[in-house]
């Protein structure tokens, strides 16, 4: 019997390795294991099932897989079915890992909390009667469910490091331009990253290892400076980390959520690590205007290929093309990709490109500015990776600007192009808590040994307390 609630991805490697089962048995587990629970967590679009040698994956549903559906949570994709494979996809396949199915997201990755999918929420496993946090949060609650041993998810303003927090989950947005965006459906370009959903550390960064580096069909990815670490330390001898205090005093933090993480830097302390106090002042200020207003306008271009004549839903019509593209968008988009494309459009527009979208490209990098001085005292920063614990379904459905505070710890360094870990770090209110490590480009290794050694202190148990005896 393969408990696929507490199986670690490095655990289920461990049992093929020593041939204690096959591949088409593990697999088989994670089938079984969706037929379970999934109906109630609604974590999968595309179940697929693909038997194979190695550890199985879940995709959300933005990575492009051959022969198999591709949504984006949208309807204006409904039926679309790829004729190639992205490169991560096309990486795991290399690397052994059969895709187990597509998972559920915020449309075009634009939401925080996966209820702007077209195809209905996702449930947050730890209670279902909350948001798994988005737009990755199926990838999310198919993993803190037992669904997949790990995941893919994307990550923009927060979309894999917020449902990772909610969730009970590692997330790792990894440095921008060191994963491959080559077949990934496009919300903002300069911001974008695929990145690893697991349960530990050491298996995020095993995930990593399989996805990152330079890619001939991507012009924006690097080579990595150095191989990625497994991570064995247990110690933070040597590390300093800095507290930014906006980011860990903003307004909209639960009481429950900061106790949780100022605990988490005390243990920080107690392993070793050398801890004071930074600031971030114009980065928290701005970062989240500054981010929606890039963000919607290349989401207004890269979501002006949807017309209704090349792929995905064609609305029906008389032959006017322009009445055609009109009917298809109205049809096929939600509310919110419809917010956003309109903010973005305006913000492009002849008259105001300068005053709005011109002048966040100047925040944009006095942002960076501001994190590359941090970085010059500290090696690491540190803050609550969501304001709050998972919230209720519809709680902020009806309020979009309520929902963009959700990511408002997580955008300052996504604008920064650096890379972020989430950990869980304890439980309020019986939710996970999640910590943000934050660290400046190309230190994964860094954060994935204080994340190991911070786990390993902290032993949070990732398996949500309803089903630990279900």
């Amino acid at each position: 019997m393969i408990d696929t609630l507490r199986l670690t991805a490095e655990d289920a490697a461990g049992l093929l390795e020593r041939k204690e089962v096959s591949g088409e048995e593990l697999t088989r587990a994670y089938m079984d294991a969706i037929d379970e629970r999934d109906g109630e967590l609604h974590a999968y679009l595309h179940v697929v099932g693909e038997s194979g040698t190695g550890v199985p994956i879940a995709h959300k549903d933005l990575v492009t897989t051959k022969g198999i559906p591709t949504t984006a949570g949208s309807r204006i994709l409904e039926g679309y079915i790829p004729v190639f494979d992205s490169t991560v996809a096309a990486r795991c396949k290399e690397a052994g890992l059969p895709i187990l199915g597509k998972t559920n997201m915020d449309e075009f990755a634009m939401g925080s909390s996966t209820e702007n999918s077209a195809y209905g929420p996702s449930h947050n496993p730890w209670d279902p009667d909350r948001v798994p946090g988005g737009s990755s949060g199926g990838s999310a609650a198919a993993v803190a469910g037992g669904l997949a041993p790990w995941a893919l998810g994307s990550d923009t303003g927060g979309s894999i490091k917020q449902p990772a927090s909610l969730c009970g989950l590692v997330g790792l947005r990894p440095t921008y331009g060191t994963v491959s965006r080559y077949g990934i459906v496009a919300f903002a370009s300069s911001l974008d990253q695929i990145g690893p959903i697991t349960k530990t550390v050491r298996d995020c960064a095993r995930l990593y290892e399989v996805i990152a580096g330079r890619d001939g069909c991507d012009s924006t990815t690097v080579d990595l400076p150095e191989p990625v670490q497994i991570p064995t330390a247990e110690d933070l001898q040597g590390i300093r980390i800095g507290i930014p205090k906006e980011l860990n005093e903003a307004e909209g933090i639960e009481p429950g959520v900061s106790e949780q993480v100022q605990k988490a830097i005390a243990l920080a302390e107690g392993l070793g690590a050398e801890v004071g106090e930074t600031t971030l002042p114009r980065s928290v200020d701005y970062g989240l205007a500054c981010y929606y207003l890039v963000a919607p306008a290349e989401a207004s271009s890269n979501l002006a290929r949807y017309d209704g004549v090349r792929y995905g839903h064609r609305a029906a019509g008389d032959g006017d093309l322009t009445a055609l593209y009109e009917r298809t968008r109205w049809e096929g988009f939600g509310a919110e990709p419809k917010r956003r494309i309109l903010i973005g459009t305006y913000a492009l527009s002849a008259g105001y490109y300068e005053a709005y979208y011109g002048q966040a490209q100047k925040v944009r990098t006095m942002i960076a500015q501001e994190h590359a001085a941090a970085f010059e005292q500290f090696d690491l920063l540190v803050s609550p990776t969501s304001p709050t614990v998972a919230f209720r379904i519809g709680e902020k459905a009806e309020n979009p600007l309520a929902m963009y505070l959700s990511d408002l710890l997580t955008i300052p360094s996504n604008m920064a192009g650096l890379p972020g870990l989430s950990i869980p770090c304890g439980l309020s209110e019986d939710l996970p808590v999640g910590l943000q490590l934050i660290g400046p480009q190309f230190s994964e290794n860094l954060l994935f040994r204080t994340g190991h050694a911070l786990e390993r202190a902290l032993g949070f148990d990732f398996v949500p307390e309803r089903l630990r005896h279900a």
